[in-house]
């Protein structure tokens, strides 16, 4: 009897054994199957969020420059005004000072919007910032240094975005 119960309690064991193993098997396929489910939730929840991204960038580029539009369309009202009005030789002054007034103005959204001028007449020559168009020979100020302005330059923050086209000095030539 000794060893039916031997037996008997050997099968018992194999058999809860591999119930065991099955048992470990299945939460094992549950786990593989949970983080399977995550994982494609998390891959759809970024291409969503890398299509938003691509989204908002077009849309940035497309009305980015909406505030600067904006702010412009005051400043062409008031250049529209004045082209309305006919000057005569009483209004004259009056006329002048309203145009002073909306270059102001143009000005004032110009630098509202990160859009500075960029100082040159007087200092030296720098061709990230300046553009020689000429040279001039002059006593009345040292070589290599901004003798005129042609067209003033302007950066966008610190960007040059256009740089100013300028005479430079040269030593004058003696004899």
């Amino acid at each position: 009897m000794s060893d039916s119960n031997t037996n008997g309690s050997s099968s018992s064991n194999s058999e809860n054994t591999q119930t065991e193993s099955l048992s470990e098997v299945q939460k094992l396929q549950n786990e593989v199957e949970k983080f399977k489910n995550e994982y494609l939730y998390l891959r759809a929840e970024f291409d969503n969020y890398r299509k938003q991204v691509i989204k908002e960038r077009a849309d940035l580029l497309k009305f980015g420059a909406e505030r600067l539009g904006r702010d412009l369309l005051a400043v062409l009202d008031n250049f529209e005004r004045a082209l309305s009005v006919k000057p005569s030789a009483e209004t004259l002054q009056t006329y002048v000072k309203g145009i002073e007034m909306t270059s102001g103005e143009l000005k004032s959204v110009l630098n509202k919007n990160g859009i500075q001028e960029v100082p040159s007449e007087g200092q030296a020559f720098n061709p990230q910032l300046h553009e020689a168009l000429s040279g001039e020979p002059t006593e009345a100020m040292a070589p290599g240094h901004v003798l005129r302005v042609f067209q003033k330059g302007y950066k966008l923050h610190e960007k040059i975005i256009r740089p100013a086209q300028v005479v430079v000095s040269q030593a004058k030539n003696e004899g």
